[in-house]
């Protein structure tokens, strides 16, 4: 298995590292929109919408959500910023939600676990655009940068974290949520997430007097990373689910390889905009 991922991981990261930085935002923007799509499509399986014409009309619903903001916005990208302070303030709500894991496993919790789906996935691909788009309404030619450096960030604690916990875990972060997972893990990928945020924050645009405050966003967008990772478990728990699609192999669905980026965009774009990075 760990073979196998590798192998994904080698074939998706250049594909994703070359579409980040060669492709113009509003391309980005529709290849962005079909893949956080598709793990929407596994979170209303989750959810308990087993039908594909349901399933099909939510879709829908939220593509045209993502429309609606583009055509609302024009020139500006404050609704962009305002769908990415609406994506923090659903994750704060979720650590609630995490506290009280035994809602979701009630019936009538699926409208909440389809409203979670549209505050997670919108405002997600949101934060990824504002980012993107942001460097040049700012006077620079970055924002291609500061993206991968936010999901680099992401990528490596998810890394971190899964080669940590299997070779030193040995405490459980949340066994009742995700039984795999330990605070070793969490350390291991903490240690990653930063590294790679001060190499590639430099890469990005940021100076050195600069990189006390990244690391700073860089370490609770680890920490949004895990929320989204805990928020995806709870969902495949209750719904006796081991991993959300299986199109990647070693990995799952693509849920399980964006879980982590949906929480942490948007804590990453609220950070580099509060301290101005």
């Amino acid at each position: 298995m760990t073979k196998t991922r590798v192998i994904a991981a080698l074939i998706m990261a250049p594909a994703a590292i070359c579409a980040i930085l060669l492709l113009p935002t509003q391309w980005l923007a529709a290849l962005a929109a079909i893949v956080f799509l598709a793990g929407l499509w596994e979170w209303l399986k989750l959810s308990g919408i087993d039908d594909t014409l349901p399933r099909t009309v939510l879709l829908v619903l939220n593509l045209l959500l993502m429309v609606l903001l583009v055509w609302a916005s024009g020139s500006s990208l404050v609704l962009f910023q305002l769908a990415s302070l609406a994506g923090v303030a659903w994750w704060l709500l979720a650590l609630a939600w995490l506290r009280f894991f035994n809602f979701g496993a009630n019936h009538g919790a699926r409208a909440a676990k389809l409203a979670a789906g549209t505050l997670a996935i919108v405002p997600a691909w949101a934060a990824l655009v504002l980012i993107h788009a942001g460097g040049p309404e700012h006077g620079q030619d970055n924002g291609h940068r500061w993206l991968l450096t936010a999901l680099a960030i992401v990528w490596a604690a998810d890394s971190g974290a899964y080669f940590a916990g299997r070779h030193f875990g040995r405490h459980k972060l949340a066994p009742r949520i995700s039984p795999n997972k330990t605070i070793e893990g969490l350390l291991g990928g903490m240690l990653a997430g930063l590294a790679v945020a001060a190499a590639l924050g430099l890469f990005a645009g940021a100076s050195v007097a600069q990189l006390p405050a990244l690391l700073g966003v860089a370490a609770v967008t680890v920490l949004a990373s895990v929320l989204g990772d805990l928020f995806e478990s709870l969902l495949k728990r209750q719904a006796g689910a081991k991993d959300s699609g299986n199109v990647i192999p070693g990995h799952g669905g693509v849920l399980d390889r964006v879980d982590g980026v949906l929480a942490a965009l948007p804590v990453f774009v609220l950070g580099k905009e509060i301290l101005g990075l």
